[in-house]
Parts: C-alpha cells; sequence; structure tokens
C-alpha cells in the first residue's frame, strides 16, 4: 500500500504541473455547473409566456414523466435532468488526460526507465496510476453536482427540485460515475501503454466519451428517456466492463518491453 501511495503523489506531483491537465479539470466543472444555473435562470423570466395546461405535442415528447405538471414545471425538470445527465461526461472527460499522459507522457519525459527499474509490481504501478487518474475526476464531479444542486434548490419550486432530483440521478453520479471514471482511465491507460505519442494518446482515449455524448443527445431530442432500471443496467454492465479492462490492462503491460520498444 506503501508504493501505491507513493505512486499517487508522484503522478500527482507531476501531472498537475500540466496546464493542460489543471485547465480540464477546473474548467469543465465550471462551465457544467453554471450552464444548467444560467438556464433556468432565464428560463424563469420567460415563464409568463408558457402555458399551465400540456399542449399535445408536449404531452407526446415528454411522456409520462410530466403527469399533472404544468408545461413550464415539466420543462424545468426535462432540463435539469438532461444537464444531471451531462454531468456524467466529467467523470470521463477528466481522467483521460491524466491517465492518458501517465505512461507516454513519463516516457517522453524521461521519468519512466528510473520508476520502471525499482522493485514496485506492474499491478502495484498500475493501480497507483489509476487511482490518481480516479479521484480528482470523482471528487470534482460530486464536488460540482452538490452545487448544481444546492443553486437549482432556490431556483425552482418543491414540486420541480423534487422530480429534477430523484433517486436516480443521484444513483447516477455517486455510484455510475466512479465506474464510468474506472472504465475511463483503464482505457486510458492501456492505450498509453501501446502508443508513443502523448496526443495520440489522448485523442484516443477521448473516443470514450462520444456513447455518453450520444446518450446526451438522444435524451436531449426524445429518443430515449433515462428511467431506473436503464440505470442499473448502465451500471451493472460497466462494473463487469471494468473488471474485465482493468485485468487487460495489467495483463497487457509488459514492461520489460516498453523500454526497448520506444527507444
Amino acid at each position: 500500500m506503501i508504493k501505491i501511495w507513493t505512486i499517487i503523489s508522484k503522478e500527482w506531483a507531476e501531472v498537475f504541473k500540466n496546464r493542460l491537465v489543471l485547465f480540464t479539470v477546473a474548467f469543465l466543472p465550471i462551465i457544467l455547473t453554471a450552464l444548467p444555473l444560467v438556464t433556468m435562470y432565464f428560463t424563469s423570466r420567460y415563464s409568463g409566456e408558457m402555458s399551465d395546461a400540456m399542449s399535445a405535442e408536449s404531452m407526446a415528447f415528454f411522456g409520462d414523466m410530466c403527469q399533472g405538471l404544468t408545461e413550464m414545471q415539466c420543462t424545468e425538470i426535462y432540463t435539469l435532468n438532461l444537464y444531471t445527465l451531462m454531468f456524467m461526461i466529467l467523470p470521463v472527460a477528466i481522467p483521460v488526460t491524466i491517465a492518458a499522459y501517465s505512461i507516454v507522457g513519463e516516457k517522453t519525459s524521461r521519468s519512466l526507465e528510473p520508476l520502471l527499474a525499482t522493485p514496485i509490481t506492474t499491478t502495484e504501478l498500475l493501480v497507483g496510476k489509476m487511482i490518481a487518474a480516479c479521484v480528482p475526476a470523482v471528487a470534482v464531479t460530486w464536488l460540482a453536482f452538490l452545487v448544481y444542486a444546492i443553486a437549482a434548490r432556490f431556483m425552482v419550486s418543491d414540486v420541480v427540485f423534487a422530480e429534477a432530483m430523484k433517486p436516480m440521478w443521484w444513483l447516477a453520479i455517486f455510484a455510475v460515475s466512479p465506474l464510468l471514471t474506472l472504465l475511463a482511465v483503464s482505457v486510458a491507460v492501456m492505450v498509453s501503454s501501446r502508443v508513443t505519442d502523448p496526443r495520440v494518446a489522448e485523442q484516443l482515449s477521448a473516443l470514450v466519451i462520444l456513447p455518453l455524448i450520444l446518450l446526451v443527445v438522444g435524451q436531449s431530442v426524445g429518443l430515449i428517456l433515462i428511467n431506473e432500471q436503464m440505470l442499473l443496467w448502465l451500471g451493472l454492465i460497466i462494473a463487469v466492463a471494468d473488471v474485465v479492462l482493468v485485468y487487460l490492462t495489467i495483463k497487457l503491460f509488459q514492461r520489460e518491453n516498453i523500454l526497448t520498444r520506444w527507444k
């Protein structure tokens, strides 16, 4: 455990010197926290232009989600749900930059050779690097969501807040998001150990975000509607994928061949 903590401390000391990493960790949470609050502020200012009764088009789009609610309340709930779903992009986007840099970045900076020459095992090395990438992403995501939830509480009615902050969304942020983080980090570390350019590692690892973007787009245009059952299945599938990917990442990491192949 001491060796793993040493790796974590070293990773944070090295990685957070990178301005791109600091920009990613700070900028994305600020934007995704401010954007829904600004949207809700301007939406509330034009609430008088919306009728209390739900139109046929709105009922067809929203389905059973807005039974017994006004059109304004339904719009606010739908908007908050969409932005909550977007928060799940944070724990994928943030650690990809950190994890992609963790192997190939150290190679280019000539700090990987001394590390691989130590008696630390491959499992300890990679677990330390994965934790170092996961913890900042999960912590920032949770903090940003709590700020967003507290601010939203004072901007919408009790009915809207109760519907928009259902337990399934807390499950998504506090349970499914860490699983997504580990998935993204596993892929990024695996890619980083196989390529020789940090930019290539970041670009390939960033492809993990695409399924989440498609999920957000599908929700925004009404093709899908996220519910508790879908989130539970999603969490289960990601958990299984995490186990497989962590195993493959450790198994495919050939520390003896990395230095000779990257000479």
